[in-house]
């Protein structure tokens, strides 16, 4: 049976994580391991400084789980594999993100796309599920009055993703999929996307104490052009599948230039 990896950063009693689950267990020997408690925000970071613990949990459904405390998404990745599993996972899921992940600072910022980057960079193919509330305002009530009937579209694109992905692979030139389902999508509305390369604007509001993302909402993404996810998911409605390859392309000619004129010496 393939192993699936599955990791979140809501927290490893999250309801999108029992939802996809509840969905992967018929492709394969589900393991879960996700921080103990929410860490979004944190994008692909690891801990350092301080010691991270490894406890087994039971969840709701009665399987045991391994609860990362003190660590991020991408901790949870690296303990995973080195640790508990002590090999690689045939697939990494990553979600149900219960939020948007949209655009370049999402995908940077997000610790669902942090744990799914960090198997990509290590040739694990992974699928990101998030699913975009049009508004978040108090996010832990917020997320908690988000009913499992709510996820099970996520769930179910999730699900036909990773069993094609066990079966075929990854599509060509694709290292990591990030599946953004809008409130109230409908099935059939699916398109496959570009990452917005618009970033975030003024999120901050001024409170007594200082400035805070009070609140996250789809109506505050920058409009951006027609084929990305950040418009097919707000302007749209619609369900955006977006492939994206995490291979950086670089191009040394302007910087040997540069080597040449500011030191009077050629690159070696």
């Amino acid at each position: 049976m393939p192993t699936i990896l599955l990791i979140n950063d809501d927290g490893i009693h999250a309801a999108g994580l029992m939802a996809i689950k509840k969905k992967l267990v018929g492709l394969g020997k589900v393991v879960v391991v996700a921080p103990k408690r929410e860490i979004s925000g944190i994008g692909k970071a690891i801990t350092s400084a301080t010691h991270v613990q490894i406890e087994i949990v039971k969840l709701s459904d009665g399987s045991e789980a391994y609860a990362i405390n003190g660590g991020t998404p991408a901790d949870a990745y690296l303990l995973a594999v080195h640790k508990i599993l002590k090999h690689p996972p045939d697939i990494v899921v990553t979600g149900i993100n219960l939020g948007p992940n949209l655009g370049i600072d999402d995908f940077l910022n997000s610790g669902t796309l942090g744990a799914a980057l960090e198997a990509a960079i290590h040739g694990v193919p992974a699928v990101a599920l998030s699913y975009c509330k049009c508004e978040i305002n108090d996010q832990k009530a917020a997320k908690s009055s988000i009913t499992p009937q709510e996820l099970e579209l996520t769930a179910s694109i999730g699900q036909k993703i990773v069993a094609y992905a066990l079966k075929k692979g990854l599509p060509r030139d694709t290292d990591l999929i990030s599946v953004n389902v809008p409130e109230k999508a409908e099935g059939a509305k699916l398109k496959i996307t570009k990452l917005s390369y618009t970033g975030y604007g003024d999120l901050f509001t001024k409170e007594d104490k200082g400035y805070r993302i009070a609140h996250w909402r789809l109506a505050d993404y920058k409009c951006t052009h027609h084929d990305t996810d950040v418009h097919v998911v707000r302007d749209e409605g619609c369900i955006s599948i977006t492939p994206v390859r995490i291979r950086m392309r670089h191009s040394k000619k302007g910087s040997e230039r540069m080597l040449k004129e500011a030191f009077g010496t050629a690159n070696e």
